[in-house]
């Protein structure tokens, strides 16, 4: 099998409506969101989600495809500080190694805030986070399931405070692929994950097929999914998350330029 067979996808529920189902043409790994990127450049696969972040170091070698991404319109359920004090009380945070943007964006909020606690990188485990900072950023299907467990330590959302500041969704990741891709197959590949995307926003019983496997994958009810899906979390890049992705890599990420997409025929 060919890499311009290959998709990688974010080993998160936040991707289930993208790539759940998707055509057998394709064969789908799963990795963390920092690794992804890496996978990318390797041609290990032809194109995956990564983070913004990552997206904003590598830009002179990938490309966006455009429509989808992974974005939070106001809060995000799944990009958490949790602590047992006020952010501004808060002497160090613990942030974990398996995400780019979201640490990116949370020394901007601080910068933002006047703050400077000290980060110390670590396993994302929220109890050995807490034992040794005040602080813990948890993202991703931890997030969900230990505000489920711990909804009084959750001190603030990323997405939320973002678009509190911005008044913009905050894009945290976006689907890349190499610039010199075959742009034939990537067209494929664009097309494929759009459907399934379309489908489920516009298939009820498919809707319900996705969440039903996405709560027996990570434990949380379907209700509490159906939620994350239908008011948090979204896979759609649309104009006014374009404008968000544009003002995070302008602001956070010192890419004045905006992006490059890929342009199908």
């Amino acid at each position: 099998m060919s890499w311009t067979d290959v998709l990688g996808r974010v080993s998160f529920s936040n991707c289930d409506p993208v790539f759940y189902g998707i055509s057998e043409r394709w064969k789908v790994f799963s990795a963390p969101p920092s690794w992804l990127c890496g996978h990318v450049l390797r041609r290990d696969c032809i194109a995956a989600p990564i983070p913004t972040a990552d997206y904003a170091k590598n830009k002179d070698e990938l490309m966006l495809l455009p429509d989808l991404a992974i974005v939070s319109r106001e809060s995000t359920g799944s990009v958490l500080i949790f602590g047992n004090r006020p952010l501004e009380n808060m002497r160090d945070i613990a942030v974990p190694t398996d995400s780019s943007s979201s640490r990116q964006l949370l020394d901007w909020i601080l910068n933002e805030k006047g703050l400077d606690p000290r980060r110390v990188e670590m396993a994302p485990d929220l109890g050995q986070m807490l034992e040794e900072c005040d602080g813990a950023l948890i993202i991703g299907d931890r997030a969900l399931i230990e505000s489920k467990s711990n909804p009084k330590l959750i001190v603030m959302d990323l997405g939320a405070e973002w678009t509190k500041i911005t008044g913009l969704p905050m894009v945290f990741g976006v689907f890349a692929a190499r610039k010199d891709t075959d742009m034939i197959s990537l067209s494929e590949a664009h097309s494929d994950m759009i459907e399934q995307l379309d489908k489920f926003y516009n298939d009820l019983s498919w809707r319900a097929e996705v969440i039903k496997q996405a709560s027996a994958s990570t434990g949380l009810t379907e209700t509490r999914l159906d939620n994350y899906y239908s008011t948090e979390v979204w896979n759609l890049l649309d104009p006014e998350a374009v404008k968000g992705l544009d003002l995070y890599l302008d602001l956070v990420c010192g890419v004045s330029e905006g992006a490059i997409w890929a342009k199908f025929d």
